[in-house]
């Protein structure tokens, strides 16, 4: 379809295709070729899930082999190039990788034994693996990721050359080759390592909740629950957008499946275009903070600093509900501010119905949820299982749909063409239909497709790692940061923050997280430890992570605030520094939690969290009255204040030293909430007062 016919929703929806899921559109047996590359990818991964990994390296080394594959068929040499076709070139470099790829798996024995003292033919093919990886990773992700891994690997080089700490005695190309692709800390470390394990059955797990209707329902519920408050449409994508974060670790894919239906009912109700998009866009890069699907970073965090996956699921579900809860709360007084309304009954899902219709599709969560939770199985056995989960979910609503609500359905689909047949023929297909072995493929080819890019950005993180530990740059950047911050853990946590965000600005999620894992977070801990604060080693990786996200909506470059603004029709500029706006509700979470390790449910108690979050809750919102400059009615700038006063207060861990006297902090949150209903009562009557005026 030309692209001046394409919908909005259709344009968002091609973005996010061309950087997530790949941008060609193939036909006929090359589309067929790449669709069972694809789906064998998808099948050793569950084979491997089922019945262990593969020892050593060879798991990662078949990995790599599909991911390269799939990155040069699915995406183009420049955006620009033709997508209907796959040029000899490519077809090349896909055949060259993926050999190059597999040869750790053909020579494992040898490569083994042969860390150091590698043949001239092990390093041409590591050299050339290397570079196919960076252009893979160009290709599928963005060029932003090559570029500082090359830099990376000259700093390698010119060691030597550099000025004060950062200087190294250099290394040469036969030492770096050999350290990267012949050795477990370069190409195939940790990141490879993750995604070659757990985040490839999580993504395919997405996929298939997505393929069996789950995605729908939940969208449809958030409406039905949400949709007739003020704003309504704008709170409905913030519960969508949170659900959908919880079985989606891309903030890309969830900005357009829930955006599609969000952000034109959010301009139908008065919002306007940009805010419609910001919304979304803000909402759905916070979806990667709630558990229990929490991208690929993550998973990786786990592996690095050596803890069970369940325990970073445990320490990101509190702050997850606070950064949920401040978006919530700056929509609404956004709602407020401009006097949005909600959806009409006619315009709504009906409660009920629309709850009881989809709780099958919970089934699968909750069951990946107690498998983790309750059983302590590792993420990948519980990710297979909860898969199976997923079809098996499937086969039975439509044997009940087929067999049971539409018994005289006829094989065409042509009998009962009432409302709700056709409603259950335009959900997706059950497994039972003629569709139904498309759909089964359709997920399992998803979820590889989806996996291509964020493998190839592993192996690229992991030669990063590499470089890091030859040379020891990771212990230089902590003491280089320790001395900038002259011992002050405040500036250091800031410094992170400034370069988590300028990274984030072209990287995504997970290779920011793992770069500033490697620059700043030991930084961090060093200052703990010569402090002697204690802090936990999750709550400092937690720190970075969170602002890795918050990054992806950094302006002007968030392919998010991209595929929003295709959607919403708005500039996608504009729309990216609205959303960063949105965001800034939540922006102190970090710190919140670094100060009060209480918030990731360290050391402390249920009775104590039960008076913890409300309260912080309270002080979240205090913030975004801050930052909206209203409430019931436009705030004095001495309110402003006060209110941002009011959240430091409420958010605050531990007791408040005045002079020298320590003041009880229940004391201190009673009085700021008493002092937040006087100015409620305050601000309505100056409501009322303007009102009776006009």
């Amino acid at each position: 379809m030309p692209e001046d016919q394409l919908t909005d929703a259709d344009k968002g929806k091609k973005i996010a295709e061309e950087s997530e899921s790949g941008g060609r559109s193939l036909s006929g047996r090359a589309v067929r070729i790449v669709s069972v590359i694809a789906i064998a990818m998808s099948l050793f991964q569950l084979y491997t899930g089922f019945f262990g990994e593969l020892p050593g390296s060879k798991q990662l080394s078949i990995h790599l082999t599909f991911a390269i594959i799939l990155c040069f068929v699915y995406f183009p040499i420049t955006r620009k190039a033709r997508r209907d076709r796959l040029p000899v070139y490519d077809l090349i470099m896909a055949v060259v990788g993926g050999a190059a790829a597999f040869y750790l798996f053909i020579n494992y024995d040898h490569i083994v034994t042969s860390v150091g003292a590698a043949e001239n033919y092990d390093l041409i093919i590591g050299g050339i693996l290397i570079v196919l990886v960076l252009e893979a990773t160009r290709r599928s992700i963005s060029p932003i990721l090559p570029i500082i891994t090359i830099l990376f690997l000259l700093y390698a080089y010119f060691g030597p050359y550099l000025p004060g700490e950062l200087a190294h005695r250099g290394f040469r190309v036969r030492r770096i080759v050999d350290h990267i692709f012949m050795t477990g800390q370069g190409l195939w470390g940790v990141p490879l390592r993750v995604s070659a394990t757990f985040v490839f059955l999580f993504v395919l797990f997405g996929a298939f909740l997505e393929r069996i209707g789950a995605g729908k329902y939940l969208i449809d519920l958030s409406f039905a629950l949400m949709g007739r408050f003020r704003g309504g449409p704008a709170k409905a994508a913030v519960v969508a957008s949170c659900a959908m974060g919880s079985i989606s670790g891309s903030s890309i894919a969830n900005t357009v499946t829930t955006g599609a239906m969000t952000i034109p009912l959010m301009k139908k109700v008065g919002f306007k275009s940009s805010t419609a998009g910001a919304v979304e866009v803000a909402a759905s890069t916070n979806g990667q903070l709630m558990p229990p699907i929490m991208g690929a970073a993550a998973f990786i965090m786990a592996e690095i600093i050596g803890v069970p996956y369940i325990a970073i699921v445990k320490a990101a579900f509190i702050p997850a509900v606070l950064s949920y809860a401040a978006i919530f709360s700056i929509v609404h007084l956004e709602a407020v501010k401009e006097n949005i309304r909600g959806l009409t009954k006619e315009e709504m899902p009906p409660v009920k119905k629309t709850i009881l219709s989809g709780l099958h599709y919970l089934i699968p969560l909750v069951l990946l949820i107690y498998l983790l939770l309750v059983i302590m199985w590792t993420p990948t056995t519980a990710g297979a299982w909860s898969i199976v989960a997923c079809v098996l979910v499937a086969l039975g609503n439509n044997f009940y749909r087929e067999r049971i609500k539409f018994p005289n359905a006829r094989p065409d689909g042509t009998a009962h063409l009432d409302a709700a047949y056709d409603d259950y023929m335009a959900r997706p297909a059950g497994f039972f239909r003629r569709r139904t072995s498309s759909e089964l493929l359709g997920a399992l080819e998803n979820g590889a497709r989806n996996m291509a890019g964020i493998a190839a950005a592993c192996a690229c993180c992991g030669i990063i790692i590499g470089v890091v530990t030859l040379t020891g740059l990771g212990l230089k950047m902590a003491i280089l940061i320790t001395e900038a911050a002259g011992g002050s853990l405040l500036l250091t946590l800031i410094f992170s923050v400034f370069a988590c965000i300028i990274l984030g600005m072209g990287l995504p999620t997970t290779a920011t997280y793992i770069i500033m894992a490697a620059m700043t977070a030991p930084a961090i801990m060093t200052i703990s430890a010569d402090l002697n604060l204690g802090l936990p080693v999750v709550a400092v990786h937690l720190f970075v992570f969170y602002y890795g996200i918050v990054a992806d909506d950094t302006p002007p470059v968030g392919l998010c605030a991209y595929a929003a603004a295709g959607i919403s029709g708005a500039d996608p500029v504009k729309t990216g520094f609205k959303s960063f706006r949105l965001d800034l509700a939540a922006f102190t979470l970090p710190f919140m939690f670094i100060y009060n390790t209480k918030l990731l449910m360290i050391g402390t108690t249920w009775r104590e969290l039960l008076y913890i979050v409300p309260v912080c809750i309270i002080g979240m919102f205090c913030w975004s009255v801050f930052i909206q400059g209203h409430w019931k009615t436009r705030t004095y700038i001495w309110e402003r204040f006060v209110f941002l006063g009011l959240a430091f207060l409420l958010v605050n861990p531990g007791h408040i030293s005045i002079a020298g006297m320590h003041i009880n902090q229940h004391l201190v949150n009673l009085s700021a909430i008493v002092l937040l209903v006087l100015i409620y009562f305050w601000q309505k009557s100056r409501l009322r007062s303007t009102q009776t005026t006009a």
